[in-house]
């Protein structure tokens, strides 16, 4: 077993498209017909297409009122036509009585609402834009803050290793420090850690093996390895630690401003450097944005990450308002929060702990290309993960 390569053991789930580039092995097709991804979206479509928006619902009580009182109006048109109407009479009453039917019978009231659902419902299937139910499109029409995360939806989601800085050089070297630090994300599942791996294989640099892993959302992780208790994380992290990081500091700050993420390393209590990683902008993402403000809306970018590295991104694609340093749990009181000002909230997002908050949201818009529990919380999926999906 190669410990720097990703393992496929006995039981383990693969999904559609997934490519085996080494080894062989047999596996079993546990979703076909009905259940497959295609079908899924198929009948999501089809239950959309199917469902009342609550203007439908509006329509269909005033048609219940209107029609019968209608026809009422006609068989009394013709009943009066008939007695005291021109000659011949019972043509003339038949006439009157048919034109009131016809020109009052509320008929596009009730077939207009549900078949334009079922137009932009469809248009937007054939766009990417998978919406769950009428009320859902209804609502998105009276949206005026729109939320984004920043990674995976601002951004590509693909961090690359950009720094390597040390702090005590008599501490640890650079090649290993990223060693050990690589170890410990190894395991770990953020796309942050991923980077950071990735730039170590590069370097071909062989990692080591990892006890007591934890992660501690919304700070870092901690681990062992070769017997050295390692930290890595934020500036919460340290300071909930005590560990005194000196320039490191202001280092940090700096590296922030250039729109990357740095990470502080302390190897038994210690401070011995930084690790920095960078996430690239989507490339139509500023437009996107450009063209949800033109249209009134505002738009917030909300992230875990440091001040100072949201507002690098967030200059970048023209958002001003900048909701930073948002534990997972608290995504969704944010939410909350800002339509407590009275406004109607949508929120697009990607990942795990974005799903409280697409849930929370008046409207909540996942990126197809995320994960699993972030699509099944929003009301509309944009498969083509583009935030010009939103506009």
């Amino acid at each position: 077993r190669n410990l720097n390569a990703p393992v496929l053991l006995m039981g383990d789930e693969v999904i559609g498209a997934t490519i085996n580039k080494t080894g062989a092995f047999k596996f079993r097709t546990t979703k076909v017909g009905k259940d497959t991804a295609l079908a899924q979206i198929v009948k999501m479509v089809q239950d959309a297409q199917n469902s009342k928006a609550p203007i439908a619902r509006l329509a269909d009580i005033v048609s219940g009122y209107f029609v019968p009182i209608v026809m009422i109006l006609a068989v009394w048109t013709f009943v009066i036509w008939f007695v005291i109407g021109p000659q011949p009479q019972f043509v003339y009453a038949l006439v009157t009585s048919v034109t009131v039917l016809i020109i009052a019978c509320p008929c596009a009231l009730g077939l207009a609402t549900p078949m334009s659902l079922m137009v932009g419902i469809g248009k937007g299937a054939e766009h990417g834009i998978l919406i769950r139910s009428g009320e859902a499109l209804q609502t998105a029409r009276g949206i005026q803050i729109v939320v984004l995360d920043k990674t995976g939806t601002i951004t590509k989601g693909k961090p690359e290793l950009t720094d390597v800085i040390l702090g005590d050089q008599s501490i640890v070297k650079d090649d290993e420090l990223l060693r050990l630090a690589s170890s410990v994300e190894k395991v770990s599942e953020h796309p942050l850690a991923q980077a950071i791996v990735e730039g170590a294989h590069l370097r071909k640099l062989e990692l080591a093996e990892v006890k007591d892993f934890e992660a501690i959302p919304g700070h870092g992780v901690s681990a062992k390895v070769e017997e050295k208790r390692i930290l890595i994380g934020n500036l919460k992290l340290m300071n909930r630690e005590n560990i005194a990081l000196g320039w490191l500091e202001e280092k940090s700050k700096s590296l922030a401003d250039d729109g990357k993420t740095p990470m502080f390393i302390a190897l038994d209590g210690k401070a011995a450097g930084i690790i920095a990683v960078a996430d690239t902008v989507k490339e139509d993402s500023a437009e996107a944005i450009k063209a949800l403000q033109s249209m009134g809306i505002e738009v917030v970018m909300i992230t875990g990450d440091n001040r100072r590295t949201a507002e690098a991104i967030a200059r970048k694609v023209g958002i001003t308002r900048v909701l930073a340093e948002v534990l997972p749990e608290d995504k969704a009181n944010n939410i909350h929060l800002l339509q407590a000002e009275g406004k109607k909230v949508a929120m697009v997002g990607d990942g795990i702990n974005d799903a409280p908050a697409l849930a929370q949201a008046d409207v909540g818009l996942a990126i197809g290309t995320g994960t699993d529990v972030a699509i099944e919380a929003s009301d509309i999926t944009l498969i083509k993960g583009s935030l010009k999906g939103v506009v």
